[in-house]
């Protein structure tokens, strides 16, 4: 049986801007959210609340499906 895959949003302040590595303490994760749609909307709420901060950065990403045996 194939379990429906799940939405995530990543993300949190960088220490520079290529964005390789979190300063310590912001990461920030939410979800999971059942559809892309959802999470599209979370990320959309977030970003829009940090966009004034040039180092922080949102994605979203998809959770592999599971099959259980």
């Amino acid at each position: 049986m194939t379990k429906g895959s799940n939405f995530w949003v990543i993300g949190g302040e960088f220490g520079s801007m290529n964005f390789h590595k979190l300063v310590e303490g912001s990461a920030q994760v939410q979800g999971p959210f059942k559809t892309r749609t959802e999470a599209e909307d979370a990320w959309r709420t977030v970003s829009e609340e940090n966009r004034h901060k040039a180092g922080v950065r949102f994605s979203i990403v998809e959770e592999p499906a599971r099959v259980s045996a």
